[in-house]
């Protein structure tokens, strides 16, 4: 007997592009989730898989929903393998550690009335809309065919430790100098993941903030990306005198670094950092960046002999590519940071520590280390709600035509106006959003493209 049929545009809009995300109750429930998992699990037994890791984030939800996904899993023959409070990354490891399938139960930095599951392959693989969640979707959509073998089995393990030991193993901290470092959970699992990776260094001294695991957000939103999420770290940095700030999101897989003056560093920074770091390990590897990084990023890369390959903004997509290409790192200017140590998954928290380990290795403060990194202005990425996004992005596009040198359409259109300025605009997947990204050599040039570019957008 199959599962009764949904309707698809309910489906189509929680399966989205990516993962699974949608408001509980409303559009995710127990028994959504349980033909998802029937549904994952059909795909993961086709492709020889036998059991399944769940981990879940701190939300009040979570634990019921991953329980009714397990439920689906194992009413398909497949085992399962619990592992309770978890970080995305940690979810990762576990699939990494375990050869198998993995589901992550969180909506990331969404508020609280939100739940959503990330899906992935035995080692950390993507699960995408074209790998298997329109797959899914069509499977719930009519009706998930039933099994007609025995149920799996399930089982519960605490990886905590293991993911730590891991992490630490990558990047040894034993030697750097001693540090004071600021760090803001947001109320979301770095405050389970941040005490078990760095509460056991010597030369570490945290200062915590809003560790406390509440899916109800009660401080700011789980969000670093945006800077009002940023304030509170940014006080406590400049007045515990901490030597760096770490803020992370609700599922604690992005991580944003605020230096000793409480002032932002760009993720593009921490991704050419990073490479560096990388590169000097491995000469001439290669590097994903994707077309929103700083162009900064490529240039380093060729300046250390290392290949820069570009690609579109999407964890599925920087992932297709770190496997196709064998990529040592990959880095996004939304804070995901991707290495091949790591089964090629995100991992905010190895991102944390390549920074400390740079910064514990010599006296510099994290202002002047990133100084060499951060080199061109940039505005972020600003987004505006549109009726018809491909008519204003027309209408951008012959603006700007008698001063454009190259037009690219990897992702939505990336306008390359010579020197050192460029833009990007592309559409939103899943909202009726044009999404702008510009950089240039100087603040000044900066906002007088942001100021035109909106002015046609919003008009």
């Amino acid at each position: 007997m199959t599962t009764l049929a949904r309707s698809g545009e309910l489906v189509n809009a929680v399966i989205k592009a990516y993962d699974v995300r949608g408001l509980v109750g409303e559009q995710i429930d127990e028994a959504f989730v349980g033909d998802v998992g029937a549904s994952f699990a059909r795909l993961m037994r086709g492709e020889g898989a036998t059991r399944v890791v769940i981990g879940h984030d701190m939300r009040a939800s979570s634990p019921a929903l991953s329980e009714a996904f397990a439920h689906g899993v194992r009413a398909q023959g497949l085992d399962v393998v619990h592992i309770g409070l978890a970080s995305t990354d940690q979810l990762y490891f576990a699939s990494g550690k375990l050869g198998c399938p993995g589901a992550m139960f969180t909506a990331s930095h969404n508020p609280a009335e939100y739940n959503g599951i990330k899906l992935c392959r035995a080692n950390a693989l993507p699960v995408g809309q074209d790998t298997g969640l329109a797959t899914i979707a069509a499977e719930v959509t009519g009706g998930v065919p039933a099994y007609d073998g025995a149920p799996g089995t399930a089982t519960s393990t605490d990886l905590l430790a293991d993911y730590a030991n891991y992490l630490r193993e990558l990047v040894n901290l034993d030697e750097i100098r001693p540090l004071t470092i600021a760090v803001d959970a947001g109320n979301g699992m770095g405050g389970h993941t941040v005490p078990a990776v760095l509460g056991a260094l010597a030369p570490v001294t945290i200062v915590p903030l809003y560790f406390e695991l509440d899916g109800s957000f009660p401080n700011h939103e789980a969000n670093p990306l945006d800077p009002k999420n940023l304030v509170d770290l940014q006080a406590l940095v400049r007045s515990s005198g901490a030597d760096i700030g770490l803020a992370f999101d609700g599922d604690a897989d992005r991580c944003f670094v605020v230096d000793e003056r409480g002032e932002p560093v760009s993720p593009s920074a921490i991704t050419a950092l990073v490479a560096q770091r990388e590169l000097a390990k491995e000469p001439g590897a290669t590097v994903i960046h994707n077309l929103i990084t700083s162009r900064a990023v490529p240039e380093l890369v060729e300046e250390l002999g290392g290949k820069p390959v570009r690609t579109r903004v999407g964890h599925s997509f920087i992932k297709q590519e770190m496997a196709s290409t064998g990529a040592v790192f990959g880095g996004e200017h939304s804070a995901h940071y991707y290495f091949r140590d790591f089964w090629g998954a995100d991992s905010g928290m190895l991102a944390a520590l390549h920074v400390l380990a740079a910064l514990g290795e010599g006296e510099r403060t994290v202002s002047d280390l990133m100084a060499a990194y951060d080199v061109y202005a940039a505005s972020g990425e600003i987004n505006s709600t549109v009726a018809d996004a491909a008519d204003r992005t027309a209408a951008v596009l012959a603006a700007f035509a008698d001063r454009t040198e190259s037009v690219d359409r990897m992702d939505g259109v990336t306008v390359d106006l010579g020197g050192h300025a460029w833009f990007n605009l592309r559409a939103s997947n899943t909202e009726p959003l044009l999404r702008l990204n510009v950089e240039a050599g100087s603040r000044d040039d900066v906002d007088a493209l942001v100021t035109e570019i909106l002015s046609i957008v919003r008009a």
